[in-house]
């Protein structure tokens, strides 16, 4: 008897086991159905990583100090592609013509041994003869009208030419207004007849002074103080901080606002580099570029309201040019000879105005 209740015991036991083992299976199962991640993987089992871009690090070529207006837009620039990218691109910006002035820093970047550089859009006017334009005199009336010009569409189509020239053009920082400055009074055209004035060595340039009749004298600008104050030449023309900053304001103290050229400076890229970018990247690269512009153009604002202040204050004539049109008049002869090569663009800016 006690057996058999023994054998009922045990009997019992392994049914009871049986079913616990059957339920305890079905709870795992749902529990582990009702674990899974959105990628259809268990908890506790490592998801596939996201695919990550490739990580950059990029140079850029400067030529101005490091507390200039368009060397801050740069960093901005550099900045803002760093943000953009998650840190996967970065830039480093070289400020004083670390890796070249501006001539040798194109022919780098169009080789692809530089990556990124900043230039007037006078020089570059040697690699795209379109860019020659900005050279010619009194062609924009101010500041918000170059901006329209440049901001349109035509000033982003003259930034497209650039890749026929190996090189990416990403945006356009401004660089104020080039006016005149001498060690003898200046306070109208007149005043300028046979002065000796310093240029850049530009055929346009000496064809404007020319036309104003003043005596074009090419000369390196690391010389033209000297030359100033020894009277080898009597002026030279520049915007208003580089007049302050170069300090030519103490031997050239007369300073006329005739605001003959608004030279743009242009943001570039290599070409070669460029097309090893995804389209993502070259996006993130255009929208830095484009939103840097505002930042530039604000610190330009703020720099030449100081070298205003700090000029005058140092005793320097300053006279403003209420009426262009007799400086218009005298150099109508050099729009007219290169109004052809410049069609589209002048009239691009005629219709800007």
């Amino acid at each position: 008897m006690l057996r058999n209740k023994k054998l009922v015991g045990l009997f019992c036991f392994m049914i009871i086991a049986l079913v616990l083992t059957a339920c305890g299976g079905g709870n795992n199962a749902a529990n582990n159905e009702g674990n899974k991640n959105d990628t259809g993987t268990a908890e506790g089992t490592p998801a596939p990583a996201a695919t990550e871009g490739p990580k950059y690090n990029f140079r850029l070529a400067e030529t101005h100090p490091a507390d200039y207006p368009t060397t801050k837009g740069d960093m901005k620039f550099a900045e803002l592609v760093k943000e953009k990218s998650d840190g996967r691109i970065t830039i480093d910006v070289f400020p004083s013509a670390q890796l070249g002035e501006e001539k040798s820093a194109i022919e780098q970047v169009q080789l692809g041994a530089i990556e990124f550089t900043r230039v007037s859009s006078s020089p570059l006017g040697e690699f795209n003869k379109e860019f020659g334009v900005f050279s010619l005199p009194y062609i924009f009336d101010n500041d918000e009208h170059v901006w329209k010009f440049l901001l349109g569409d035509a000033g982003m189509k003259l930034l497209d030419s650039l890749e026929s020239s190996r090189l990416k053009g990403l945006g356009y920082y401004t660089s104020g207004a080039r006016s005149f400055y001498s060690e003898k009074p200046l306070k109208t055209l007149e005043d300028l007849k046979g002065l000796k004035i310093r240029v850049q060595e530009n055929q346009l340039n000496i064809a404007m002074i020319d036309a104003l009749g003043a005596s074009a004298t090419p000369m390196p600008y690391g010389e033209v103080y000297s030359a100033l104050q020894t009277g080898v030449i009597d002026g030279a023309e520049n915007n208003y901080p580089s007049y302050f900053s170069s300090k030519h304001y103490e031997v050239a103290k007369n300073y006329i606002l005739d605001g003959h050229q608004r030279v743009p400076e242009v943001l570039m890229m290599s070409k070669t580099a460029w097309d090893k970018l995804s389209p993502e990247d070259q996006a993130i690269i255009k929208e830095a570029a484009l939103e840097s512009i505002t930042f530039q153009r604000e610190e330009w604002a703020k720099y030449e309201k100081v070298s205003e202040e700090q000029v005058r204050a140092a005793g320097a004539t300053i006279t403003e040019v209420t009426d262009v049109t007799p400086w218009q008049e005298a150099v109508k002869p050099i729009i007219d000879a290169n109004r052809e090569q410049y069609k589209t663009i002048l009239d691009a800016i005629d219709a800007a105005r």
